[in-house]
Formats: C-alpha cells, sequence, structure tokens
C-alpha cells in the first residue's frame, strides 16, 4: 500500500465544530493516515537512532469539552508512550502540516538538552537549517523561524527550559496546508526522513 498523502479534507478535520464531531470526523478521516504513516516511518527511525522507536497515534483521551485543534503520531524509544520521552512528531493544525522533534513538560530530559543548548548555542545557529522553525509551547501553531534567532535565543530557551517546570521545546519543519508536497506520498515520506535526520543531533543530545 502506497502512502498518498494529506489532503484538505484531512485538514479541515479541524473545522469540524463540536468535540463528538470532530472527533468522530478525525477518527475516520485523518487518523488512518495517521496510523500508516507510524507505521511506514518507524523502521527508518529505528535504524537512524540506533535502537527500537514505537509509534503512538494521538487519541485525546483527556478531552471532555473542547476539541482539538491539532493531532499527529508521535514516535519514541518505548513502547508505553512518548511524552515523557524525546520524540519525533508528524501532525496537523488546521494550517499546516508540522514535522518535528519535542521534548514536552512531562520529560525529565528537558534538563539535559537545556544544558546543550546553552553549552551549544552558537553551533546551534550555524548548523539547524534556516527554514526550521522552534516553539516553547507544542499547543501554539506559531514559532520563531531559526533564521530570525541569535545564540542569544537560544540561551534563553534553555534558562526558560531548566527553570520553568511546564516549559518544553520543539524544533522542525511547517509546510503549508496548500503545498503540492503534501498530495504526493513519496516525496512527503522522503521529506519527513530528511528531516528527522537533521533532527537526530537535538534526539541525541537530550539523553
Amino acid at each position: 500500500m502506497t502512502f498518498t498523502g494529506f489532503t484538505k479534507q484531512d485538514f479541515d478535520v479541524f473545522t469540524v465544530p463540536g468535540l463528538e464531531p470532530r472527533m468522530e470526523t478525525l477518527i475516520k478521516v485523518l487518523r488512518p493516515k495517521l496510523d500508516e504513516l507510524g507505521g511506514l516511518i518507524s523502521p527508518y527511525l529505528s535504524a537512524l537512532c540506533g535502537e527500537e522507536i514505537f509509534p503512538h497515534v494521538a487519541k485525546h483521551a483527556r478531552r471532555t469539552i473542547n476539541p482539538p485543534h491539532d493531532s499527529w503520531v508521535a514516535w519514541g524509544s518505548s513502547k508505553r508512550g512518548y511524552k515523557a520521552l524525546p520524540h519525533f512528531q508528524v501532525g496537523m493544525f488546521a494550517s499546516h502540516l508540522f514535522i518535528i522533534f519535542a521534548v514536552i513538560y512531562e520529560s525529565p530530559n528537558k534538563l539535559i538538552l537545556a544544558k546543550y543548548l546553552e553549552k551549544h548555542a552558537s553551533s546551534l545557529k550555524k548548523n539547524v537549517p534556516d527554514e526550521f522553525y522552534w516553539s516553547m509551547d507544542h499547543m501554539d501553531p506559531g514559532g520563531k523561524l531559526h533564521k530570525e534567532l541569535a545564540a542569544s535565543d537560544f540561551k534563553a530557551m534553555a534558562g526558560k527550559l531548566s527553570s520553568v517546570k511546564k516549559s518544553e521545546i520543539l524544533c522542525g519543519l511547517r509546510i503549508e496546508q496548500d503545498d503540492p508536497i503534501l498530495r504526493d506520498g513519496d516525496k512527503l515520506i522522503a521529506k519527513i526522513e530528511d528531516t528527522f535526520e537533521k533532527l537526530l543531533p537535538l534526539y541525541k543530545a537530550s539523553f
């Protein structure tokens, strides 16, 4: 089975009003593609990381009132879950697809990554692709482009990561929902794999 990519219908899931109708549409329209993508990318990430990497598709189980504004598949080194570990994600808001590395607030590895950001701020500024973006809130569809950040910004992010309990950090690529690459499964898979390869140093630096 060939991965077909994502269509406007997939992004429109996040415009359906109401928790139950949106979840029904998400489960029917989008989740099968996230499940498929999870299985397709896992062998690549396992080889890249040198350890078995497992896919986890968001279930949004804690939601009781507000419908989800995004959904995703995450990959981490534990079969039981990913939130407490550094991990990779592909997901989408209504506006765009994201391909990211993330350490979220539930992970103790934040402190390890904070020290790395502090120590290697200058080389990060030089080595991370300009078109990547950084964010300190996985609920926020925005973020700051890497090319607009200075070494001092990485030190500031490191400070927040190490001192604020609910802090988190993510880095990666966003692809706008009308970009033709999203409709071409083969090209999109190649782009995801290439992005994860470029994010691998951050993943390795988090342990």
